[in-house]
């Protein structure tokens, strides 16, 4: 399966880079995740938010691949346990070869990339910084192949 976990943000901190490349280099091919960064656009004192995350989110739909599953994190959507991560992880890389993951702004994703999304993951009930996420989700989809594999790296 290829993953594209879909980001509003650039220029990230070298931790940021750091963590997420580490998690990234361990899933093997048949589960391999690419970042693909939408540019974040200026927040001044009088910004429209509301356009603004409209273009950011425009800009995620169209870096959706073709026939990709897209799942928007958010956190109203659905938690899950490592358990259950991967057994969804299981069923997404059975049914398709091809998954979006939406990551959205500071104001969050917009109506259509919610509207566009077939499945809606929340990580927590906290809001994360949107730094922390990318290495959060990598993680998670490391520890999820792991625990599909018998991998050790799970131990629960």
């Amino acid at each position: 399966m290829h993953i594209d976990l879909i980001c509003v943000g650039q220029k990230m901190p070298s931790w940021v880079e750091s963590g997420f490349s580490d998690y990234a280099k361990r899933l093997p091919s048949t589960c391999s995740l690419h970042l693909i960064e939408i540019p974040l656009r200026k927040r001044t004192k009088n910004a429209d938010l509301a356009r603004l995350q409209r273009k950011e989110g425009e800009q995620m739909l169209a870096a959706i691949a073709q026939g990709a599953l897209v799942v928007a994190l958010d956190e109203g959507g659905k938690a899950f346990s490592s358990i259950q991560l991967a057994d969804q992880l299981a069923h997404w890389m059975l049914a398709y070869s091809k998954m979006a993951l939406l990551v959205g702004g500071p104001e969050g994703l917009s109506v259509a990339c919610r509207k566009r999304a077939q499945q809606c993951w929340s990580l927590s009930t906290l809001t994360l910084p949107h730094q922390l996420v990318r290495i959060v989700v990598v993680e998670q989809l490391y520890r999820a192949w792991s625990l599909l594999n018998n991998h050790p790296y799970h131990r629960a």
